[in-house]
């Protein structure tokens, strides 16, 4: 396997991980990047992004990275509290007067950012068109009573938190989660990150696989399936990750698209502060607002300690953004990692088209523990 890109001097160890991965946990195509104070230490790719046409994987290449997409719909709603437009101590149906039917009139804002708006699931049915309309979903989560299940006050929001939290920017701001994203940080940064992907990118995209146990759903007598409808889970779900119309969708909690290396940019500027390359898109305190944590416990879904900030994960003892205690992003489904190391001033992202359901996932913990060698 031919590993392409670039590392700083002192980092070659993290390529060798990256070929690794390769060779023992069956990778098709990735990337990994990482800054340190705003500088690209760490570039690197290969593999396959398509399987059907051999396609190679390049720097270039775009890849869904289910929930990495949480990170940038936070770092929305943390720019509209830092400008005034939204407060995390507010009740949501202050912003969105719908919101407040069925029992739901005091849920705050923080309550949604950290996943405990008790509304794991959708309720409703709703078809694969609807699912792709954010504002619909949106609809469906006010009229629907928060559940009474005493696990769904921190139950993780896989797909209804990016509903949530869009329909709050789209009432103060006017604007979707993609396109205030591409407004005021994407562009101003440069970076080749989307919430909705144009169909002109749409021939970069990575072909998303399905690995063993990635589509293997609870029983259907199980609560927490009930709670959690996940059509991104279904056993024919590949055909929708990587449909035409799913690409060009906004779905704001698990629906970007991204380079390895831009990700790592944008969480690099968060390291700093909320500013790279002398462009400052948000104030620090908005940043260390936006990692206050506001919940920690025993996910019900996995069982596993979490910590959520608004809208961020935040490091705990399951170490899933490497090593470094003061660690911060979002991880996606079955691999994908994006995430700040603000006391090393770093930022990275490991993206791939091969999803595994597997615990630990050696493939991104690996990658990091030899960058965190490397920069100690």
């Amino acid at each position: 396997m031919d590993i392409h890109g670039h590392t700083a001097p002192g980092f070659d160890a993290v390529a060798e991980v990256f070929g690794r991965n390769f060779k023992e946990h069956e990778e098709a195509g990735a990337a990994f990047a990482a800054y340190r104070d705003g500088e690209l230490i760490v570039d690197l790719w290969g593999g396959t992004a398509d399987p059907d046409s051999g396609r190679p994987y390049t720097t270039d290449t775009l890849q869904l990275v289910f929930s990495g997409a949480k990170g940038l719909t936070a770092a929305c709603v943390l720019l509209l509290v830092e400008r005034g437009l939204l407060d995390l101590d507010t009740p949501a149906a202050h912003y969105w007067p719908e919101f407040a039917t069925a029992g739901k009139a005091g849920i705050t804002v923080a309550e949604i950012m950290s996943h405990q708006a008790r509304l794991p699931g959708i309720q409703a049915p709703f078809s694969e068109a609807e699912f792709l309309d954010p504002r619909h979903m949106a609809g469906l989560l006010a009229a629907q009573a928060p559940s009474d299940d005493p696990r769904a006050g921190f139950m993780y929001h896989a797909l209804t938190y990016g509903w949530l939290a869009g329909e709050l920017i789209h009432r103060v701001d006017g604007r979707s989660v993609g396109a205030l994203f591409a407004d005021e940080f994407a562009g101003p940064l440069g970076l080749d990150v989307w919430l909705g992907l144009p169909d002109a990118e749409h021939h970069r995209a990575a072909t998303t696989l399905a690995g063993p146990g990635v589509l293997a759903p609870p029983p259907d007598d199980d609560p927490l399936r009930v709670l959690t409808r996940n059509p991104l889970a279904a056993p024919d779900a590949p055909a929708l990750w990587n449909s035409a119309a799913f690409r060009r969708a906004e779905v704001p909690a698990v629906g970007a698209h991204v380079t390895a290396r831009s990700m790592a940019g944008f969480y690099a500027c968060l390291a700093r502060g909320g500013e790279l390359d002398g462009v400052r898109v948000m104030k620090e305190a908005t940043v260390e607002l936006g990692r206050r944590e506001l919940r920690c416990g025993t996910e019900p879904l996995w069982g596993s300690p979490m910590a959520y900030g608004a809208g961020f994960e935040l490091q705990t003892e399951l170490g899933l953004f490497g090593p470094a205690p003061d660690a911060f992003g979002h991880a996606g489904a079955w691999g994908s990692r994006h995430g700040a190391w603000p006391g090393s001033r770093v930022g990275f992202s490991y993206a791939m088209n091969r999803t595994r359901a597997v615990w630990p996932d050696r493939r991104p913990l690996d990658l990091l523990a030899a960058l965190h060698d490397a920069l100690n």
